[in-house]
């Protein structure tokens, strides 16, 4: 029952993180955002509440399995890791929609992808599996940065 507990504390914790960051922005959807011109690859606003769950679950998920591995240095240098990028991933909703600081967004989100690639390296010295569940994390948070580097450059 323990294990059972931890996990689902594990994923509910980046959705809870998700969605009040999510209630706090969502005003500037359809006012500020809605009038920003927006490259040609610019997803339909639907998508990203389904991608971002779905990203909230594996980031809880890998971050259990870590939580699982015997105690070590390396275990504690990757729940440090997996909580930085955490409160980068936080933070940008908030620099982007709330602040409307488009170019301070880009570089946070540059700093993001990078806490992103290196949790992905510590998380595979530890669990395979944890490491592999934040690909598609990566590879979201890839396409964001060219994204919101492209939105930040076309509203200059």
């Amino acid at each position: 029952m323990n294990k059972i507990l931890k996990l689902v504390t594990c994923v509910s914790a980046p959705l809870a993180t998700g969605a009040i960051a999510g209630i706090v922005t969502s005003q500037n959807i359809n006012t500020w955002y809605a009038f920003l011109t927006k490259p040609s690859f610019n997803p339909p606003n639907f998508l990203f509440a389904p991608v971002w769950t779905t990203l909230y679950i594996l980031m809880g998920i890998s971050g259990y399995i870590i939580l699982q591995s015997p105690p070590s240095d390396t275990k504690k240098h990757a729940i440090m890791v997996f909580i930085i990028q955490w409160v980068l991933n936080f933070a940008w909703s908030f620099l982007f929609f709330n602040f409307h600081l488009l170019g301070i967004s880009f570089i946070e989100i540059l700093f993001m992808w990078a806490s992103i690639l290196y949790m992905i390296i510590t998380f595979k010295k530890i669990n395979k599996t944890a490491a592999y569940l934040q690909i598609p994390y990566l590879c979201w948070v890839s396409f964001a940065t060219v994204l919101n580097g492209s939105i930040f450059w076309l509203n200059q």
